[in-house]
Order: C-alpha cells, then sequence, then structure tokens
C-alpha cells in the first residue's frame, strides 16, 4: 500500500464537483489500505475572493505546508488545484526534485474572465507553467484533452474520469407534484458564469427547479418568479429531486466535466445541454438527450426522444471503484 498526498484548495465546506471527487477518492484509498494525507484549505487563514465570496483564498505560511509534506514521506503527490496550497506544494516538490501529478478540473480562465475581466490568454500562460513540470496531468474527457493539446498544454495527459453514488442516484417512482410538467431540472451554483441564465429565460411548458445557491440567488429569483429555487439538496433529498423530475438541463459552457450530468442519466433523467465540452463525452446518443446551440431545442429534443432507462444504463457506467483505479494507475513515484 502506497502513502499518497493529495494538495487541494477546494474542500469542505465547497459544494462542488472536484470537492466531491477528491473526497470520494481519499475516502476510497483509505479504505483499499492506502495512507492518505489531504492537505486542504481549513486549518489556515483565508480572505474571501469578493467576486466568488464560497470559494476562500487561503494564506497559510509556506514553512507549515512544507513541514507537513516532509513530515508525511510520501510515495506520491498528486496536486489537484492551482491555487495558493497547489503553488506551495508544487514549489516543495520542484525544490526537493520529487515527481508529481496534477489534475486540470475548471476552467479558471473563462471564469476569471467573466467575473473579473482577467484576459484568457494571461491565465492560460499562468496554467501551462503550473502544469508544465507534471509527470502526468490528469483530465476528465478525450474533448478536453484534446482542447488542452490545442492551447499548447505539455504535460502528459492521462484519463481520470467521474463516478456517481448509485445507491442515491438510480430511478425511483415519480411522485405527484405540486409542480407542473415537465419538471426541469438544474442542479448547480446559482452563479452567471455557469450559465444558469440560459436555463431561467427558457420558455417551455411546466416548471423550473433551481437545486443550488450562489451569488446570483437573490437577483435571479426576483427576475424569474415562475422558476423555483429549492436552495441546496444533498444526501437523500438531492437523489429524490433528481428521480422527480423529468428533464435535466445543464446550461454551462465552462464546465470540464459536470458531475451533475452524470447523476442525473443515473438517476433515469435525459439531458438538455450546449453542444461544448463535457456533454460532447457523455450525452453521446439521442436517447440520453440531445444537445443544441440554441438551449430550447435541445430541451424539446431530449424530451422527445431521450429513454429513461437508457440514461439509467448509462449512468451506471460510471463509479467511483473505476475513477478510483483510474486515479491510482497514473500517480507517479516522487522519486
Amino acid at each position: 500500500m502506497a502513502r499518497i498526498l493529495i494538495a487541494t484548495d477546494a474542500w469542505h465546506p465547497q459544494v462542488s464537483g472536484v470537492v466531491r471527487t477528491l473526497d470520494t477518492t481519499s475516502r476510497l484509498l483509505r479504505e483499499q489500505g492506502h495512507a492518505v494525507e489531504v492537505i486542504e484549505p481549513t486549518p489556515y487563514p483565508a480572505l474571501r475572493v469578493p467576486f466568488y465570496p464560497e470559494i476562500p483564498l487561503v494564506l497559510p505560511r509556506p514553512g507549515r505546508i512544507y513541514e507537513r509534506v516532509y513530515q508525511f514521506r510520501p510515495d506520491h503527490v498528486h496536486i489537484s488545484t492551482e491555487g495558493p496550497i497547489g503553488l506551495l506544494v508544487r514549489r516543495f516538490c520542484t525544490r526537493m526534485r520529487w515527481r508529481f501529478t496534477t489534475s486540470y478540473h475548471t476552467r479558471f480562465p473563462e471564469y476569471l474572465k467573466k467575473l473579473a475581466r482577467v484576459p484568457e490568454g494571461l491565465t492560460y500562460q499562468f496554467l501551462k507553467w503550473f502544469h508544465g513540470p507534471s509527470a502526468c496531468m490528469m483530465v476528465a474527457t478525450p474533448s478536453l484533452e484534446a482542447e488542452l493539446i490545442a492551447r499548447g498544454f505539455r504535460a502528459p495527459i492521462r484519463r481520470w474520469s467521474r463516478g456517481v453514488d448509485l445507491g442515491l442516484f438510480r430511478p425511483r417512482p415519480k411522485p405527484d407534484l405540486e409542480y407542473p410538467r415537465p419538471v426541469l431540472l438544474y442542479v448547480g451554483r446559482v452563479s452567471h458564469e455557469k450559465g444558469i441564465g440560459d436555463f431561467l429565460k427558457l420558455k417551455t411548458a411546466g416548471t423550473k427547479l433551481v437545486v443550488g445557491d450562489g451569488p446570483a440567488r437573490a437577483e435571479l429569483e426576483r427576475e424569474h418568479p415562475d422558476a423555483t429555487f429549492l436552495g441546496y439538496r444533498k444526501g437523500e433529498p438531492l437523489g429524490e429531486v433528481y428521480a422527480a423530475a423529468d428533464l435535466f438541463v445543464f446550461p454551462s459552457r465552462t464546465d470540464t466535466f459536470g458531475i451533475v450530468l452524470i447523476e442525473a442519466l443515473a438517476s433515469g433523467l435525459p439531458v438538455a445541454a450546449y453542444p461544448v465540452t463535457g456533454p460532447v463525452d457523455i450525452v453521446t446518443r439521442p436517447e440520453l438527450g440531445a444537445l443544441n446551440d440554441d438551449l430550447s431545442v435541445a430541451v424539446s429534443k431530449a424530451l422527445a426522444e431521450g429513454s429513461p432507462r437508457a440514461c439509467a444504463e448509462e449512468g451506471a457506467r460510471y463509479t467511483w471503484a473505476n475513477c478510483t483505479a483510474q486515479f491510482v494507475s497514473n500517480l507517479a513515484p516522487v522519486r
């Protein structure tokens, strides 16, 4: 069994696919007998980012991070995010001439351009520098790999997919709801960079349900009184909401995967989305939903052609056990 160190700037209480992936992976690694050390932001002082208040900008003393890495004596180091913790662990590894792996989870260039007007090219230059020395950079989908290669990323790229808790996300009998059908569901951060405005502007019959929270919620609730905002849901209540809906709408153009997509499929929900990285890798045939640059067209086609049974069968292919096996096979010994 190995000693595996994971460095991340994204951790609880944040609610995101990155946190869910790292939390589940580290838990399964421990269950398999590996020793796992997660260096994450909660022990350290932090500032709130004005345009992204849910994500703290941690300010750890470098020496504290270096000491934790050195004392753990890892066999493998994985740096999952490009924030302050990721930077400090990267610096330690390069100084020690240790090999390490990284992963590309989030489209920070697109987010920073939209939220803070930072030029995309500048952020991509930083990301190429950050991942450049990595023994391998893990990405979730073939389309993201092709895009990063085209942008000039040079680190070897390996696949690290995502999984679903199939005990929680599964088809269930449709309950009688107080909402008119069809019920169109959005699950995720309630923020403009997620494209949620495109979902809420749809002129469709039925009901739009929003599960999640974020800085744009109050504004969007005022602007779209026809939509129902349920706030955060997790565990069984989240599984019940998925299974009660008729269609999952994924309006983001900037996510690199979208765990919510495979949670929806596993729950028997067809997906309507834009034809971008993430959806194009997952919604690969009409029974699973529809992709179109006109989201209303995607919704209509997915409702007409989607097959709940086919969706559930496809969603069941995404297991956390397989993802964890991929992760372990991608790791590099530090020496």
